[in-house]
């Protein structure tokens, strides 16, 4: 397990996670300046693509409980809740593209280049990064500084 408590809530998150078509449970926690924790997990639909990651549940969350300009990191975990309730999975989920794009927005507002740390299920492997590292030469807010008033 993991000795970082901002995984563990993303692992826990992930046990609630609404994954019957693709049995792949992933969490996320989203940790402010300040300490506070907002949490997310995926949402699948029967119409596929209107399914919901866990890092856009997670900052959806933390928008409404304390402002995504105030988003420190964001751990993310993912694998499978087997029949004992336990979430398990070999490789380190990291956050797909889009999921990317909206941390990275995160950290263009709150001026922090964003901590990610990805875990595996079980929590025994994590891969720590950056948002500008995860996505180099990215664009947000501040891309738009030339758009005119």
């Amino acid at each position: 397990m993991s000795n970082d408590p901002l995984v563990e809530r993303a692992r826990e998150a992930a046990l609630k996670a609404y994954a019957p078509y693709s049995r792949f449970s992933v969490g996320a926690a989203v940790e402010s300046v300040d300490g506070e924790i907002a949490l997310g997990a995926n949402m699948e639909n029967a119409c596929y693509r209107l399914g919901i990651c866990a890092e856009i549940s997670a900052l959806t969350a933390a928008r409404q409980a304390f402002g995504l300009d105030r988003v420190k990191r964001i751990a993310v975990a993912g694998g499978h809740v087997g029949a004992d309730g336990r979430l398990t999975g070999a490789g380190p989920v990291t956050p797909c593209g889009g999921c990317r794009q909206a941390i990275y927005e995160a950290a263009d507002l709150s001026g922090i280049d964003i901590e990610v740390i990805s875990s595996n299920g079980d929590g025994t492997e994590t891969i720590a990064s950056t948002i500008r590292t995860l996505l180099p030469h990215g664009f947000g807010p501040a891309s738009l500084a030339d758009a005119g008033d």
